[in-house]
C-alpha cells in the first residue's frame, strides 16, 4: 500500500440540477386517480388523499392530497355552532396563509387580485426530491389546461414559502396570452415548487364564462360534509386525469483526481514479494518493476480510511506509463 497526498487542483466541486418524473413508477402524467375511505375519518375533513391506484390495493401510494381552504370558514362545518367560522376550512386557510405569506395579516393574491378562498394541492413530499420544476406543470382543471407562469416571468416573485409563479391557462409552459390568460378575479393560482405546493384560485375556476368552469364551490356556513369542496374538485380533476409535473434536485459532487506518475507506485509493497532474507523474490522487479493498481482508498490526516473506490480491471503501472483515476462522490 502506497500513499499520496492529494494536490490543491485535485479536488473539484461540482453542483448540477437532476430532474425526473413526479409520479409512482417513473410516470410522466398521472392520468389515473383514486381516493379512499379517508374521507370517512377525522382526517377527511381536512384534506383528500390521491393514489394511483385503488387505495386498497398494496402499490398504491399517495400522490397528492387536495384541501379546500377559506378565509372565513365557510364550506365546512363549524367545530362549534356557538363559534361562526371556526370550522376546517378556516383552518386549513390558516395553515396556509403562515407557511406561504409568514403573514396572518395578509390577503392571498391571485394575479394582483385578493381572494378569501382556493383549492390546495399538496405534491406528497415522498413524490419530490427536492423541489418541482417550473416549466413542467400540466394540469386539466375541467376545460381548463393549465400551466405555471415560469417561461414568461422575467423577474422572479419569492415569500416565505421560497419561489413564487402565477397559475395561467396554456399548456408545458406555453402560456396563452389575451383572453384566458388571466381573468376578471385573477391568475388561476399559485405555483410554489420549492414546497410542492398548487393553489387553484376558487373564484377563476367558479366563473361560469369561458374562463372557469364553473366549479360551484360551497361557500354556506353548514355543508353536508366537510369534504365536499374538496371532492368537487378531485372529481374535476378525475374526469381530466391529466396531471403533468417533474421533480428537481441538485446534486453536489466531489471530484477527486488521483494521479500516479510515471516514477510512482511501481513497485510493490505485498510482503509476499520479499524473501526470508530481505531480498526481491522475483529479479524483474529490481530494473523493471511493474505493478497493478487495483484498489484507490481515501484517507484524512489521521489515515482514517473514508472511501474505497474499486478498477473495473487491474491497471498496469510501469516507469513507462502514467495513471489518472476520476473519483466522483454524490452527496
Amino acid at each position: 500500500m502506497s500513499f499520496k497526498r492529494f494536490d490543491a487542483e485535485d479536488l473539484v466541486a461540482s453542483a448540477e440540477p437532476v430532474t425526473a418524473p413526479l409520479w409512482t413508477g417513473n410516470s410522466l402524467t398521472l392520468t389515473s386517480f383514486y381516493t379512499g375511505s379517508q374521507k370517512d375519518g377525522t382526517s377527511g375533513d381536512y384534506y383528500l388523499e390521491v393514489y394511483q391506484t385503488g387505495s386498497t390495493l398494496a402499490a398504491a401510494e399517495t400522490q397528492f392530497s387536495i384541501a379546500y381552504c377559506d378565509k372565513v370558514g365557510s364550506g365546512s362545518n363549524a367545530y362549534n355552532t356557538a363559534v361562526v367560522g371556526n370550522s376546517p376550512s378556516r383552518t386549513n386557510y390558516g395553515q396556509y396563509r403562515s407557511l406561504v405569506l409568514g403573514d396572518e395579516e395578509t390577503d392571498f393574491l391571485f394575479g394582483g387580485v385578493a381572494q378569501d378562498y382556493f383549492y390546495a394541492i399538496n405534491i406528497d413530499r415522498n413524490r419530490y426530491k427536492e423541489k418541482l420544476l417550473p416549466g413542467t406543470l400540466n394540469l386539466t382543471v375541467g376545460s381548463l389546461q393549465l400551466t405555471d407562469s415560469s417561461k414568461d416571468t422575467t423577474t422572479l416573485s419569492f415569500n416565505d414559502a421560497g419561489r413564487v409563479y402565477e397559475i395561467v391557462s396554456g399548456t408545458l409552459g406555453n402560456a396563452y396570452s389575451g383572453t384566458g390568460h388571466t381573468t376578471d378575479s385573477g391568475s388561476y393560482g399559485l405555483f410554489l415548487p420549492d414546497i410542492g405546493v398548487i393553489l387553484l384560485n376558487g373564484a377563476a375556476l367558479d366563473l361560469t364564462t369561458s374562463e372557469g368552469i364553473s366549479l360551484s364551490t360551497d361557500r354556506s356556513s353548514t355543508v353536508t360534509n366537510n369534504y365536499d369542496n374538496a371532492g368537487l374538485l378531485y372529481d374535476t380533476l378525475e374526469t381530466g386525469a391529466n396531471f403533468r409535473l417533474n421533480s428537481e434536485e441538485t446534486v453536489s459532487s466531489q471530484f477527486v483526481f488521483v494521479r500516479a506518475r510515471n516514477g510512482e507506485f511501481n513497485y510493490s509493497v505485498n510482503p509476499s514479494n520479499i524473501t526470508g532474507s530481505g531480498d526481491l523474490r522475483h529479479d524483474v522487479m529490481i530494473d523493471a518493476p511493474e505493478s497493478y493498481i487495483t484498489t484507490v482508498g481515501l484517507y484524512n490526516d489521521n489515515n482514517d480510511l473514508l472511501a474505497v473506490a474499486k478498477l473495473s480491471s487491474p491497471l498496469k503501472k510501469n516507469f513507462t506509463k502514467e495513471a489518472l483515476v476520476r473519483i466522483k462522490l454524490d452527496f
